[in-house]
């Protein structure tokens, strides 16, 4: 595929003195992210008065910024006719509802059937758009929403929201154990030690601050509904934070060990139980401030069947052994 390329020209303001030309660069082209825009200084396809100049070259207002905006290919991955469960669209953005077990992009393992492949099956543009377009992401057995950018300038501000903490992230998990009430855990998140593929609370600097708020939405006999709000987006944040205090995803193995029934279960319970895969996450709302005119977008999902079926389950079986003990109590 051959690069398209465009000549912008543009006049720093006066007020703009004093500052950096690559900070002035993204006020002025904000279709393009930071990384791409410094690249631009560094190979000296962005000019400073028709002269090459290092990113940190302070300005003083009244140059002249040309900009050769080369729309390059950035996702080397070939289209594949995939399925997408789109929730939202326009031309700045999309909204996909991804399904449990499709890999968001590829790597060791997972070099095709990706839903960066499926992007870009949707819309060939995607290709000029980093990573297809994807700006946060969801593990592979955890179901939900994803907004995916179609144009940079999309791009630029959705990262940006990510990055300040402006986009709201609303998940529903299903936790080990009773839980009392609900809270918060602010505990830094970093690569575990001794295992790579997890992540584990670490101590600053090697950690990463990460916040999660949650509150019991219902209970069962030794299980609870919760929902999740994320002020941060590690990787598996919300199943390193509930194990942390004591209350991994049913299903997580990788942070919750293994199956466990409760006392009595009903054979129904049993069943879904042991039918369950994954770790039980869905992310059914997400709400962000549109990357053009700022209008509020607001996007829900329902929870899988998977997880629907499984508190089914847990609410006939809390009723039974409810009904079990109250006839006991009476004898």
């Amino acid at each position: 595929m051959n690069d398209s390329v465009a000549l912008q020209t543009l006049q720093i303001p006066l007020d703009q003195a004093g500052r950096r030309f690559d900070q002035v660069l993204a006020e002025l082209f904000p279709d393009y992210s930071r990384s791409r825009l410094t690249a631009w200084i560094k190979s000296g396809d962005a000019l400073l008065d028709g002269a090459i100049a290092p990113p940190r070259q302070i300005v003083k207002g009244g140059e002249t910024v040309s900009v050769m905006a080369i729309a390059s290919q950035e996702v080397p991955l070939a289209p594949e006719d995939i399925a997408l469960d789109i929730r939202y669209e326009d031309a700045d953005v999309l909204v996909i509802n991804k399904p449990v077990g499709l890999v968001v992009h590829p790597g060791a393992g997972n070099p095709a059937g990706t839903l960066q492949n499926a992007l870009l099956h949707y819309d060939e543009k995607l290709v000029e758009i980093p990573r297809a377009g994807i700006v946060h992401r969801l593990d592979k057995d955890t179901s939900g929403l994803m907004v995916v950018a179609r144009s940079l300038r999309a791009h630029t501000a959705l990262v940006e929201q990510l990055s300040e903490r402006a986009m709201h992230r609303q998940y529903e998990a299903l936790v080990m154990g009773p839980m009392i009430s609900g809270g918060s855990v602010d505990a830094p998140i970093g690569r575990h030690s001794k295992d790579r593929v997890k992540q584990a609370i670490v101590d600053e600097p090697a950690g990463r601050p990460a916040i999660t708020h949650y509150r019991v939405r219902e209970r069962f006999r030794a299980h609870t509904l919760v929902q999740c709000n994320l002020e941060t987006g590690r990787t598996h944040q919300i199943r390193v934070h509930m194990a942390h205090i004591r209350h991994p995803l049913v299903g997580d193995t990788l942070y919750g060990g293994g199956l466990r029934l409760p006392k009595a279960a009903t054979p129904e319970l049993t069943e879904v139980l042991r039918a369950f895969k994954r770790q039980a996450l869905h992310a059914e709302k997400l709400e962000f401030a549109h990357p053009v005119g700022g209008k509020t977008i607001s996007v829900e999902a329902e929870r899988p069947q998977d997880l629907a079926d499984l508190v089914t389950a847990l609410r006939a079986d809390t009723k039974v052994n409810g009904e079990a003990d109250n006839a006991r109590s009476r004898r």
